[in-house]
């Protein structure tokens, strides 16, 4: 074998062992949100006939612990067996978790946000097709002194309806690791701070403010609110 022939295939090997790396070190990644879940979601106004749908938020998100930052995937699913038809899904922070930006999405005013929330944002989309989903980065930060949640909304395009709300339902960690440059969270497990006196959580807001869940969420279905927590003079977020 000539001498260029064999560099051209060695350099071949080691092009298709470094992709191979890049594609195990991509999923090792992906692994480290852990399986996606809908945990905390419901159905709240009925969907068009043929349309079913949800949201998923990782199992674990991971707080990095100087700069309290954290990345969440947030996604939209129809599996139904029709197209959505104009929607838009709402990405909305509660108490040490403030969602800091979501990647071709509006921030929602201030104005505008459910009782008790600190951020949110509006994410239209024209059409979901029967089937498919789509995905949304999140950038958030995390006060690990607090409890955090976050609420995935499904709205129609004018958020008159809302056919699917996810939470607002929390990550939180029974194990802190103040020491470690982060720590990780788990969906649907309220946060412990580190530290003495860690059980007793600031209260930042209405009771729990998890106010889907609770008497006031009841009220307000009972009213006719188009979702469950969001407040009638609140119902008209602009869209970005």
């Amino acid at each position: 074998m000539s001498s260029r022939r064999t560099a051209v295939v060695m350099g071949s090997l080691v092009a298709a062992s470094f992709s191979t790396v890049l594609i195990l070190s991509g999923t090792a990644g992906a692994q480290d949100e852990g399986p996606a879940s809908g945990k905390g979601g419901k159905v709240v106004d009925e969907a068009p006939s043929g349309v079913e749908l949800t949201t998923l938020l990782p199992g674990r998100i991971s707080v990095d612990n100087s700069s309290e930052k954290t990345a969440i995937t947030a996604t939209v699913k129809n599996e139904g067996t029709k197209d959505s038809g104009r929607i838009r899904l709402l990405v909305v922070g509660f108490d040490g978790l403030v969602v800091k930006s979501v990647e071709g999405c509006s921030a929602i005013a201030e104005k505008d946000l459910p009782e008790g929330s600190n951020s949110g944002f509006a994410c239209p989309l024209d059409h979901l097709a029967a089937g498919e989903s789509k995905s949304y980065a999140v950038d958030a930060t995390y006060d690990l002194g607090k409890t955090g949640k976050i609420c995935l909304p499904v709205q129609t395009g004018d958020g008159k309806k809302t056919f699917w709300q996810q939470g607002p339902v929390p990550f939180g960690t029974t194990n802190p690791s103040p020491d470690a440059p982060a720590t990780p969270l788990l969906l649907g497990t309220d946060n412990e701070p580190a530290g003495p006196g860690g059980k007793e959580l600031p209260r930042t807001g209405p009771a729990r403010e998890l106010l889907p869940l609770g008497a006031a969420g009841a009220s307000l279905l009972a009213a006719g609110a188009a979702g469950l927590w969001w407040s009638q003079r609140r119902s008209g977020v602009r869209e970005g």
